[in-house]
């Protein structure tokens, strides 16, 4: 991991998840857990309404959180029922935590280039639809990170299962005073709870 991304970390880490929040985490892990205990890819597709802010913070914290712990064969996407962009915020509050990023476009729609060690792939960050061609089309589980989403999308073809995991949207502090706050408390609420769907893994399944 990047220097300060694990420092970051070790914060993380010390984050308590409230018992009402690991009753909704744990059909993530119990999809994960099959995926290990049966040596398969694990595909997850985090699912938005603009994938713009919580789709993409869920995706990343997810990959990382997957690396962290060692957990194989994860491959972390994110989309939305519209494309929108990804809002500079986001990428801004992740490279407070810790990871490099860099703009690859300038257009209405730019693509990032999002890394959490030296030697890792890229994670490309851009707004998409969730059947976009650059997520995955079947055997995935579609991870519902917005309420409105949830209740537009009951049915997400080639999800093998569709899990709701809402947060509360950042966008609310836009334009005012909190607004730093409000996206680092959000993404560190995120980070915390990817982290212990991660933590609660067993690699030694048969």
């Amino acid at each position: 991991m990047n220097a300060n991304l694990s420092k970051y970390i070790e914060v993380i880490l010390t984050k308590e998840i409230n018992a009402e929040r690991k009753i909704i985490l744990q059909p993530l892990i119990d999809f994960i857990q099959e995926k290990v205990r049966y040596q398969k890819a694990i595909n997850i597709n985090f699912i938005c309404t603009h994938n713009s802010r919580r789709s993409h913070l869920a995706q990343i914290w997810a990959q990382t959180a997957s690396v962290h712990f060692n957990i194989l064969n994860v491959n972390c996407y994110s989309g939305g029922t519209e494309a929108t962009a990804l809002f500079p915020k986001v990428i801004e509050t992740l490279a407070n935590a810790g990871f490099e990023s860099w703009k690859l476009s300038e257009n209405e729609n730019p693509v990032y280039a999002i890394k959490y060690a030296e030697n890792a792939l890229l994670i490309v960050g851009f707004s998409k639809k969730y059947d976009d061609v650059f997520n995955p089309v079947s055997d995935f589980a579609a991870i519902m990170t917005c309420s409105q989403a949830d209740g537009d999308c009951p049915f997400i073809p080639g999800a093998e299962k569709r899990i709701p995991i809402t947060f509360e949207d950042p966008k609310i502090a836009d334009n005012t005073s909190e607004q730093n706050e409000i996206y680092e408390e959000r993404s560190l609420q995120i980070a915390a709870e990817m982290f212990y769907v991660f933590s609660k893994i067993s690699k030694n399944e048969n």
